[in-house]
């Protein structure tokens, strides 16, 4: 049951995005008195305002893609359909790359959705919580009985995407960049991998079955199934290289045996 200050708050924060608002929660008394004031005005469009700059700035290279004044039009209607849930404003957008996948003035830039969704996973991983890496030499120590039987735990800041048809990395990281040099872009598909192994952000492109063993990873899967998921995929893959390219991203935190092969080794 809502307090008279939730009302309140519900009823302002409508009013704050939508002039003409109908719901009748938004017609409190005091609220509509507020809102026919002149500065009301301002504030609402420095609210709105502040919500944009923040979309801008957590998707810049959604931005940089398609410009500024088209990016702002499209944010303007993205605030008012999905309005900030957080007073951290980083973490306003969740939302933005399925807003654009339904977007009528974007159904011509196919590409534009997975581009915004690469911008939301640098932000994801740029706040994930902190962790060990797993290194190569933790590995290294198992003998080839556990490391069949080992599975492999996420980084709390590992995303990766899988995109069949486009280059959305290289269009993502060239905006991302803000690169000035013009190069030809070869229209295939990519997938993305994006780590935080240290303070600072990486993104890399990887095979498709890399992104198969990252998701078979993160279902649980053993190491010697997460091979036969990526295999499944791209069966000229170098399960060598990618345990390689995986582990430099730091793509991994930890790795757990079964209990079973946990006591041999012990006793």
């Amino acid at each position: 049951m809502h307090t008279d200050l939730e009302r309140f708050q519900h009823a302002f924060a409508a009013a704050l995005l939508d002039p003409e608002a109908c719901d009748p929660v938004s017609r409190d008394p005091v609220v509509a008195a507020l809102a026919a004031q002149p500065g009301f005005a301002v504030y609402r469009n420095t609210v709105i305002k502040g919500c944009i700059d923040a979309l801008q700035a957590n998707f810049p290279a959604a931005a940089r893609l398609v410009g500024e004044e088209w990016f702002r039009a499209a944010a303007a209607v993205h605030v008012r359909a999905e309005p900030p849930r957080s007073p951290v404003m980083l973490d306003y957008g969740a939302g933005f790359a399925r807003f654009l996948e339904t977007f009528e003035p974007a159904a011509e830039l196919p590409y534009l959705p997975d581009v915004a969704r690469l911008d939301r996973y640098w932000t994801e991983a740029h706040v994930a919580a902190d962790a060990e890496v797993l290194v190569p030499a933790t590995l290294a120590a198992l003998a080839p009985d556990q490391l069949e039987h080992a599975a492999l735990h996420l980084h709390p800041a590992a995303r990766w995407q899988r995109f069949d048809t486009q280059p959305i990395f290289t269009l993502w990281q060239r905006n991302r960049e803000c690169a000035t040099e013009e190069l030809e872009l070869e229209w295939r598909g990519e997938s993305a991998l994006i780590t935080r192994p240290g303070g600072a952000v990486e993104a890399r492109c990887i095979d498709a079955g890399a992104c198969a063993f990252l998701d078979a990873c993160a279902s649980g899967a053993t190491l010697s199934e997460a091979a036969l998921a990526a295999l499944a995929i791209q069966d000229s893959i170098d399960l060598t290289q990618l345990m390689a390219t995986l582990l430099d991203a730091g793509a991994f935190s930890r790795l757990q045996l079964p209990e079973s092969i946990s006591e041999e080794t012990s006793s």
